[in-house]
């Protein structure tokens, strides 16, 4: 397996450095063999605050035993504000393609899959892949940033009703206008170029309601853009894997739930196939 770190912007083109001397990296997960194989880019959740780690390597690792490539963008959260998590993953998907022969990458079947807010973020780069702001950054290009499918693990969605409204304040500010707020309430921003989705959700998640989910997927739907869609009746919010290796507690282990993976990894193969 390769298992490195990558600096994706190095220390020239990163606007949003600053005194704790953060720098968005790409932890590599490449299988060993030469087929070339899909591959997942994870980003895990935390209100735009921090990035979990349980929804990191235990991730990673997972896709990788279905044999997919894996990749985790550690990307920049709060005080660093939109659209810079946006152009971290932006030039994370670059970086895979562009390495798509060296890596034996299958560069028209790399998924995004994203946890809470980085469902979010994932929902964010499948919607937005296309604006205009996203190319005025040197090392994105067009054409190489489009993911080919989403996988969206209760991912926050809508900046409305339902709102997870920390992760909104730490991505765009206390004092965020309605028009950026419009902009990243993923729902209103759903057409017919966005990915097929693969997502999942707890009915009893009171962190970040199910009605992001169901908001997201009414548009796909609307918009004929194929998806999976599962709701678990039990479970509160970050369940991860809902495992013991990922849990916090016993409340987070719940074998329903834990089938998500699977079935979204037969998901997965069934359109990449």
């Amino acid at each position: 397996m390769i298992n490195k770190r990558i600096d994706i912007w190095g220390s020239d083109n990163y606007k949003g450095s600053g005194e704790d001397g953060f720098f968005p990296t790409l932890d590599t997960y490449i299988l060993d063999g030469e087929k070339k194989r899909p591959a997942v880019l994870i980003c895990a959740g935390g209100g735009y605050g921090f990035t979990s780690e349980r929804e990191k390597e235990p991730i990673a690792m997972k896709f990788n035993s279905a044999g997919f490539h894996a990749f985790i963008l550690n990307y920049s959260v709060a005080p660093r504000k939109h659209p810079q998590p946006l152009l971290d993953t932006s030039r994370a998907m670059c970086i895979i393609r562009e390495n798509a022969d060296q890596w034996k990458i299958d560069s028209e079947k790399i998924a995004v899959c994203g946890f809470s807010a980085g469902g979010h973020l994932a929902a964010s780069l499948g919607v937005h892949f296309e604006k205009n702001y996203l190319f005025d950054t040197p090392l994105i290009k067009k054409e190489l940033n489009k993911p080919n499918a989403l996988i969206l693990a209760y991912p926050v969605i809508t900046s409305g009703e339902f709102a997870h409204r920390g992760s909104f304040d730490n991505l765009l500010g206390l004092e965020a206008s309605e028009e950026i707020l419009e902009e990243m309430s993923l729902e209103k921003q759903v057409n017919d170029k966005v990915p097929p989705t693969f997502i999942w959700h707890t009915f009893e998640d009171t962190a970040v309601p199910v009605e992001n989910t169901l908001l997201f997927a009414r548009e796909l739907r609307k918009n004929n853009v194929p998806f999976e869609l599962h709701i678990y009746p039990e479970g509160g919010h970050g369940l991860s894997l809902a495992i013991e290796e990922t849990a916090n507690d016993d409340t987070q282990v719940i074998p329903h739930v834990a089938t998500w993976i699977e079935l979204c990894t037969q998901w997965l193969e069934n359109l990449m196939k």
